[in-house]
């Protein structure tokens, strides 16, 4: 790891921010206290209800950690796409009882700017960004502050912007991770034509020189040898501790990762109107194929729709966001995770030490 990393943490791990509740302070802290980098997820969230959860966090543990921050998204280019699949989801308003939300209810900045003003006014130790890079203003108001920044990627192009704004890492992320996919352009041409995560990370090891976190899929301390190997500085899993006691995953999520029922994940833009990776549930196979490219319009369309499935008990109306590695989680609280997931890396790296020719 490079130093500015190593000093954050005892090992090379990184908890993802998972907006939408999974990722609060209760597993931020639990991840902290074991020795890995805890992230607090700011997506969906007003500038004060992030900085409250920062106080929240602060008061559980005094280890660095990290604060997420959506990307302010342009403009719907087709507004009426949207409506025709509200008429689409008609039918699942009347079968959940409740209305269909504004997709107009919030603007598509996510108070992005409210946020950066709270994050530079008290710095936290990292920020990290995704659905965009920020600008270099931002980026070394950032630096001034103290603050180490990271930008999500999808690409090696994407990496470069990052490293050409000022930014002090990358997050590379895989088509295997779980939620959303962090393109910096949402193109729906570009849907399902992903790079997988080992082929990603050297790619962008070899087109820019900033410290690499290798993300998507990730399950095992071998799995986070073979991404330190092909040349990034930490691995960030997501799937992996959600299903831990201390995530704040609704309970048909975590059961639903290891659920035979539930026997592959895909790219999706039915709950959201971006391409995001969940397991395959009734909702996705009926609504997938029809959702728009309209970020986050759908999101706010289905917010009810998701939060009466799941006061239901109904699993198949739900998001249920997974990396391709659902099935190989293991119910632990972190700080069991965190140590295995260690002991497992170093055994790895042991095997591939006796394994090397002298």
């Amino acid at each position: 790891m490079s130093s500015a990393l190593t000093d954050l943490c005892r090992y090379p791990i990184v908890q993802a921010p998972m907006a939408g509740g999974a990722s609060g302070p209760q597993l931020a802290a639990a991840v902290i206290e074991a020795g890995a980098l805890g992230f607090l997820a700011a997506g969906y969230k007003t500038a004060d209800g992030m900085y409250n959860e920062i106080k929240q966090l602060r008061r559980l543990t005094g280890g660095p950690f990290g604060v997420n921050l959506f990307m302010p998204q342009p403009a719907l280019a087709d507004p009426s796409a949207v409506e025709v699949y509200r008429h689409q989801l008609a039918g699942e308003a009347a079968w959940y009882e409740t209305p269909l939300g504004d997709p107009d209810s919030s603007a598509g900045d996510d108070g992005y700017e409210a946020k950066v003003a709270i994050l530079l006014e008290d710095p936290v130790p990292v920020v990290s960004f995704t659905f965009g890079c920020p600008t270099r203003d931002t980026l070394d108001a950032f630096a001034k502050a103290g603050t180490y920044t990271v930008v999500t990627v999808t690409s090696a192009e994407e990496a470069q912007a990052a490293q050409w704004a000022g930014a002090d890492a990358v997050c590379v992320q895989g088509v295997e991770a779980g939620g959303h996919q962090s393109t910096h352009r949402d193109d729906p041409q570009a849907d399902h034509t992903g790079t997988g995560l080992l082929t990603l990370v050297t790619q962008v090891r070899e087109t820019v020189q900033l410290p690499i976190v290798a993300a998507g899929g990730l399950m095992r301390g071998g799995q986070i040898a073979a991404v330190l190997a092909a040349g990034a500085d930490a691995a960030q899993l997501g799937t992996a501790f959600l299903i831990c006691p201390e995530s704040g995953a609704h309970l048909l999520h975590k059961q639903a990762l290891t659920n035979p029922l539930f026997v592959r994940t895909e790219l999706t833009r039915a709950f959201s109107g971006r391409p995001a990776r969940g397991l395959v549930n009734r909702f996705i196979r009926e609504h997938g194929p029809y959702a728009p490219a309209a970020y986050p319009q759908v999101h706010y369309l289905t917010t009810g729709l998701r939060q009466a499935a799941a006061k239901a008990g109904d699993a198949q109306g739900m998001a249920l966001w997974a990396g391709q590695g659902h099935r190989m989680a293991r119910e632990l609280p972190v700080a069991e995770l965190v140590e295995l997931l260690a002991t497992e890396l170093e055994a790895a790296r042991t095997a591939l030490t006796v394994r090397s020719p002298q």
